[in-house]
């Protein structure tokens, strides 16, 4: 079977045979499911079989638990008496119990007790739970908790629809709030949600949603798949987040995690059913060495209803548009991506070191969610470059429909700590934003989560460090460390943004130039709030400059969202400089211009242009509300030569200032 991958892509045809052996596995698991199901429709729907559901007047209880040959549901409704509800065990380990409907109160205790071969009595939380709470004043271990409100949440607004240009605030709710503590998701809606809409981002990526057992883990040790955190508030609470940004038009999607699992096993599925496996490969396979977590069985028939129903359980039941799928890599790969580089040879993605299995999960996970919501957006955090993430699954791919461009904060870091201005490769940075495969969508970012946590520091950190806490006043002068500073954070933004992929992406707080790290309460920084909190203090006090740059990233995203840059073809680039120090390209009808030289400013500066006419500055890093200063006319006006210049059919001249980018649009 050729595949249309491997026709927009010869050098892929020596790996026809791989990428046909990971689609007839995807193709055999769905065929089968549907001999055993009826569809894929009815095995994703498993939520409304295992953990509790209401039928009628009945309410029915139902685990996998195959290594187990008894169960008993306990809790403060039966006085934790595991003789008072045994359950019944059917032939394929699956243990069920019908209820009086109302038995159990809304919001009380419950756990599934069983007993099981080689661990005897075990006590465990029902692994499809959607609600579990932590009380650190009496234990670590959480609790599970039946949550049947008697008024369930009513969604008011419709989804929006797809965004055409995806401009992604990634948010962390526990963080949003300048206060040295948990902030809520009431809070989140009230407070950071008209602050995402006001700056123009169209997309909200919410991390540490799932259920995680350790804050300090970022949201990725997740203990309860089907739960929403307890820190923030109750699951009604999440829904009015979701149910209010649909309201603002805003697409909303979850950090996703089924890379992995926390090794918990009181409060987690770790030997659930007292067995090493249930969820989990066993021995060595099914665990994460540097992670120090459990990693699924992606093979495994009921593994597999239990992943796919999570994804439409936080589709169905939350609202969610879709999903980031943390870790790509590391499923991927039986190596896990430790201790391993990739070179971009092809060989490296179809050998032997490749997780089938995991491939084909994710093949699946992407048909399944396009099925359900086909307007959703699967983003793959993969480091790798798989060939094919981003392409259909009937096409030879994976199916998502973007992958992180994971590349780009690396090289700035690595500029910043390594290189002075002057000797940045100007060549080399234009490669790095513009190194994608042709038809894949790719999400770029100057700096996520990750280069914020703690052993690292936030760009605008790394360009002006120490002189953010003491120059950062309006009524100070502008120090060379504050101006270099500033019109870097604000040019190294707009650079990926224009010329980095088909979407954006941006973490909380890091728009105004965060100071500082991201560090989150732990034994060995004395269980601190002071860096797990995002200070919004810092833009709202009209006397620090942080405003400044928050108003430019809200004119950048505005702006794109006039023009539609990110969903237009990659842009063309005529000129990097590198003695001048000077980038252009164009990019949806825009010239964009960089000025990145230290101390040189240009008069009448030649720019190639393909479409003739008169352009008008649209964009101007340099404005005085932007923190610049205002050395560029915002009346001018620029008209085109009928000469060639740079590949391009005609020229224009501009004055171009040191360390300021210029976006330029044809007057109609």
């Amino acid at each position: 079977m050729a595949f249309k991958i491997t026709k927009d892509d010869p050098y892929l045809a020596p790996y026809e045979q791989a990428i046909a052996a990971r689609h007839k596995l995807c193709s055999s698991w769905i065929a089968q499911i549907e001999k055993n199901e009826g569809s894929l429709d009815n095995f994703s729907k498993g939520y409304e079989r295992f953990g509790f559901n209401i039928v009628g007047d009945k309410l029915i209880y139902r685990e996998w638990a195959p290594n187990a040959f008894k169960a008993s549901l306990i809790g403060e409704f039966n006085n934790w008496d595991r003789d008072a509800h045994p359950m019944q065990r059917d032939p394929y380990g699956v243990f069920s119990i019908e209820l009086p409907k109302h038995i159990i109160p809304h919001g009380s205790k419950v756990k599934v007790s069983f007993i099981a071969d080689g661990a005897g009595r075990i006590d465990r939380l029902p692994a499809w739970i959607t609600y579990v709470t932590q009380d650190l004043s009496v234990s670590p271990a959480y609790d599970a908790v039946y949550w049947n409100p008697p008024q369930p949440y009513k969604f008011k607004n419709a989804r929006p629809p797809k965004p055409s240009s995806a401009r992604i605030y990634e948010a962390h709710v526990g963080i949003s709030s300048p206060e040295p503590r948990v902030a809520t998701y009431r809070e989140f809606t009230n407070n950071t949600l008209p602050r995402i809409h006001k700056l123009g981002y169209n997309v909200i990526q919410l991390m540490a949603i799932m259920e995680h057992a350790y804050y300090a883990s970022f949201g990725y040790q997740i203990n309860s798949f089907f739960a929403c955190s307890s820190r923030y508030g109750v699951p009604e609470d999440l829904m009015e987040l979701i149910d209010t940004a649909h309201g603002l038009g805003i697409t909303v999607l979850l950090d996703v995690v089924h890379s992995h699992a926390s090794k918990n096993v009181l409060d987690g599925l770790n030997e659930f059913d007292g067995s090493d496996s249930c969820y989990f490969h066993a021995g060595g396979k099914g665990r994460h060495d540097l992670w120090d977590s459990r990693l699924f069985n992606y093979g495994s028939y009921e593994v597999q209803r239990f992943l796919l129903s999570n994804l439409r359980f936080w589709i169905e039941r939350y609202g969610f548009d879709g999903f980031r799928f943390d870790g790509v890599t590391s499923m991927m790969y039986l190596h896990h991506g430790i201790g391993t580089g990739f070179s971009g040879d092809y060989g490296e993605y179809f050998g032997s070191d490749v997780d089938v299995e995991a491939v084909a999960y994710l093949m699946m996970a992407n048909e399944l969610v396009h099925k359900v919501l086909p307007d959703a957006i699967t983003i793959a955090e993969d480091v790798s470059g798989m060939p094919g993430t981003c392409v259909p699954v009937p096409d030879g791919g994976l199916g998502f429909d973007y992958r992180l461009a994971m590349a780009i904060p690396d090289m700035y870091i690595k500029l910043l700590k390594e290189k002075r201005d002057e000797d940045w490769d100007l060549g080399n940075i234009v490669f790095t934003l513009t190194n994608r495969r042709h038809g894949e969508p790719t999400i770029a970012y100057a700096e996520s989560h990750d280069q914020c946590l703690v052993g690292d520091k936030t760009l605008a950190f790394w360009l002006m460090d120490a002189e953010m806490y003491t120059n950062m006043s309006k009524l100070s002068a502008y120090t060379p460390v504050i101006d270099r500073g500033m019109a870097f954070h604000k040019m190294l933004r707009l650079l990926t943004h224009a010329l980095g992929g088909e979407g954006y992406l941006n973490f909380e707080g890091n728009e105004f130039g965060h100071p500082e790290w991201l560090d989150f309460p732990r034994e060995g920084n004395g269980n601190s709030f002071l860096h797990a909190r995002r200070q919004f203090n810092l833009p709202d006090d009209g006397l620090l400059r942080y405003g400044q740059l928050e108003a430019f990233d809200g004119a950048m995203q505005h702006l794109e969202a006039k023009y539609g840059w990110l969903h237009s073809p990659q842009a063309y680039v005529s000129l990097k400089h590198e003695s001048d120090r000077v980038i252009a390209f164009e990019r949806a009808g825009l010239l964009f211009l960089f000025n990145l030289h230290p101390t040189n400013s240009y008069t009448d500066y030649r720019f190639g242009v393909d479409v003739p006419g008169k352009y008008k500055v649209v964009l101007d890093s340099d404005r005085e509300e932007f923190g610049g200063h205002n050395r560029v006319s915002p009346d001018g006006e620029y008209f085109t030569e009928p000469l060639e210049w740079n590949g391009r059919r005609n020229f224009l001249q501009a004055y171009l200032p040191t360390r300021t980018a210029l976006v330029l649009a044809k007057v109609e």
